[in-house]
């Protein structure tokens, strides 16, 4: 692999410098947070307000904001706190819904004592998504979680079995989830219509000649005045305040995989949904820095995955070239494409005598974000189990934490679903 500069710093450098090796990035524990006693998950009923606390209220968490002005009375939710370490965006977030500025907590465990609040969405950095998810979840607060879920295998167990222990309802958001085309899939799979999964198949490709994840940075952040540095950092190296790494963190190691954890997941937890729900047992991932800038993640990048049941799936992400490949699942009998509001079944040439052609209509929502929202609110209320449940993401989260493993010791991965560990 190149050695890509980050700060005068090669990347295998940086890394070493960071105290984030590839072993680090797979067995590194959560931040410390205080020992909170474990309360039981909020029981909503169908006809009570949900009340919501936002944790990180930049991009994506200011638009989770936006959506509960939306539908507040249609859902019958509010948000009630916000949290931010920076003061801009929190005060402006309270304002936005018109909260008090003593509903603007700059420390998300100030929010997650808050009485008031029944569930927490959490839109941070994703170094931060663990710990501020069992923290909520042994609060009893029920959790919507951007994706990816967290960044380590020690993170996935540890999340599992706080879920487990507090029955809290965990969406992980990834809104491709509630897209109903992907459960039609799985429908029509395992009805035998297209033989045996043979290989699936997704990209999220883009092109932006400024470099993905160079969003601007604002000269008013300021460290010394109105923003909580250290805090943001938490369970990641301590350095000195650096805006890029700020704003634009996805681009850095440290923080996020990049395509990998930022975009893959789009395309994981649906085809898993309509492939079946498996752990890996073996990853590949290969990938090159081709920008000019000084980020560390890959922007552009392959993952082949290998499940136990011999199938397999293929993942083309690029931020430097924005033709993927399509969506698709072959099977030994027949392939599934998708497109138009429907799933489409192309029999194999062996076996046309055998399957017809078919397009199966897809009766339901499609991609949508407020809808993956409105499910939590759903499954809160009623118990059931969410579109991206914790499971379901716990299994993605595996694949992205071998993938980047894989890219940074240049190795091929080689996972036990039933120890869950690297063998």
């Amino acid at each position: 692999m190149s050695e890509e500069k980050n700060g005068g710093l090669s990347r295998r450098e940086f890394m070493k410098a960071a105290g984030v090796t590839a072993a680090g990035l797979m067995v590194g524990a959560v931040a410390k947070s205080p020992v909170y006693a474990v309360a039981p998950a909020r029981v909503i009923g169908a006809n009570d307000r949900i009340k919501i606390g936002y944790v990180g209220v930049g991009g994506m968490g200011s638009g989770h904001l936006g959506h509960v002005r939306e539908y507040a009375a249609e859902q019958n939710v509010a948000a009630v706190a916000v949290c931010d370490v920076w003061d801009k965006r929190r005060l402006a977030a309270a304002a936005a819904v018109e909260l008090p500025e003593s509903k603007a907590y700059k420390d998300y465990r100030k929010l997650l004592e808050d009485k008031d609040v029944d569930a927490v969405m959490i839109a941070t950095p994703e170094h931060w998504h663990a710990r501020i998810a069992i923290d909520a979840m042994e609060q009893g607060k029920h959790v919507y979680i951007e994706k990816p879920m967290c960044r380590t295998l020690q993170e996935v167990e540890q999340l599992l079995a706080t879920q487990k222990k507090t029955g809290c309802v965990v969406q992980v958001g990834s809104q491709g989830c509630s897209d109903a085309k992907w459960r039609t899939a799985g429908e029509q799979i395992r009805a035998g219509k297209i033989g045996r999964v043979v290989l699936s198949q997704g990209s999220y490709c883009r092109n932006n000649p400024n470099g993905e994840w160079n969003y601007p940075i604002d000269p008013e952040a300021d460290p010394t005045k109105n923003l909580d540095w250290n805090m943001w950092l938490g369970p990641a190296k301590k350095v000195p305040w650096n805006p890029r790494h700020y704003f634009q963190w996805r681009k850095y190691t440290n923080y996020s995989a990049g395509i990998l954890s930022d975009l893959f997941p789009h395309r994981l937890h649906p085809l898993m949904i309509a492939c079946g729900e498996q752990y890996p047992v073996q990853v590949t991932c290969i990938g090159s820095i081709l920008g000019n800038d000084d980020r560390d993640v890959a922007d552009n990048t392959q993952v082949l995955v290998k499940f136990a049941d011999g199938s397999h799936m293929l993942l083309v992400g690029s931020t430097v070239n924005e033709q993927g490949v399509p969506d698709m699942i072959r099977g030994t009998k027949a392939t599934i494409y998708f497109g138009g509001g429907k799933v489409e079944i192309r029999p194999e040439r062996p076996f046309s005598d055998e399957i017809d052609p078919e397009d199966v209509p897809v009766i339901g929502p499609g991609e949508s974000v407020q809808e993956h929202e409105k499910n939590w609110f759903h499954c809160i209320r009623t118990g059931e189990r969410p579109n991206c449940h914790i499971e379901l993401a716990a299994k993605v989260q595996t694949i992205v934490t071998l993938a980047e493993k894989s890219w940074l010791e240049n190795k091929t991965m080689n996972f036990d679903p039933a120890t869950r560990k690297i063998v």
